[in-house]
């Protein structure tokens, strides 16, 4: 039992993995503003760059991060990452250049000029920030979400209590997307559970695999084979099921050892 709260804890970071990714890429980008004087404020200290930018960056990760769970479910990010990051910028700056203007009029209270008739002048600076944002999370995401074998001793990968009776105790090969369903493909069979592949994965750490598409997660040891052609990888799991490999995490896979 000593080991259930880890297994929890691991869940609980796999879910926030992107948000703690952007979070991250904001603090980083919060900090090159603040140090280079940014935007006309190389005249106040560095303490105060660093007060001013870091939380508006957090609150623009916070915000950017609920939006890109939106743009996600309409745009494919692996075939359209520029259409995608376009899409980010466009509907993150809108409401994030009103943020802005009104932290900015707290943080300079004694400055007249930070008034309403002003905010237009902050959507350029908002969305040239936040596109290159934007796109370093897109391109950054090209790394698939791995999962790993459970410690001896440790809680079973909660996703298995998922598993329809009839393939309880079976072994889980892959798991497939199709719309709003998860297909699960085991060694007894296949069958349709409502969930998605976002929270899925956060549940399937405790078995080794990985995301080989934003459609597929596979279990690293029913892999028996690997087919290449048009530039794009397929594996052939044990039972002949073939599961895609795209090109946004061929690369990643293929340094890790899976082909």
């Amino acid at each position: 039992m000593s080991d259930v709260p880890a297994t929890r804890n691991v869940v609980r970071f796999a879910i926030d993995r992107g948000l703690i990714r952007g979070v991250a890429v904001a603090l980083a980008g919060g900090a090159v503003l603040a140090f280079t004087g940014a935007f006309g404020m190389d005249d106040q200290s560095l303490g105060f760059r660093l007060a001013y930018w870091e939380p508006m960056m957090l609150l623009g990760a916070s915000w950017g991060h609920l939006c890109s769970r939106l743009v996600e479910r309409r745009i494919d990010l692996e075939r359209r990452p520029w259409l995608a990051t376009l899409a980010l910028t466009l509907v993150i700056s809108g409401p994030l250049s009103i943020m802005v203007w009104a932290l900015t009029g707290w943080f300079f209270d004694d400055d007249r000029s930070v008034t309403l008739a002003r905010l237009p002048d902050f959507l350029g600076p908002v969305a040239l920030v936040t596109g290159v944002l934007s796109a370093l999370n897109v391109f950054l995401s090209r790394t698939p979400v791995q999962t790993h074998a459970a410690p001896a001793g440790a809680a079973p990968a909660r996703f298995l209590e998922r598993l329809p009776f009839k393939l309880r105790g079976a072994a889980l090969r892959a798991v497939e997307a199709e719309d709003h369903y998860l297909r699960v493909h085991t060694d007894r069979g296949s069958d349709l559970i409502l969930m998605r592949l976002t929270d899925a994965l956060a549940e399937l750490e405790g078995l080794e695999g990985a995301q080989t598409h934003r459609s597929w997660w596979v279990a690293k040891d029913a892999v028996r084979g690997v087919a290449r052609g048009d530039g794009r990888a397929t594996l052939t799991l044990e039972g002949g099921l073939e599961a895609p490999v795209s090109r946004r995490y061929a690369r990643a896979l293929r340094e890790a050892g899976w082909y």
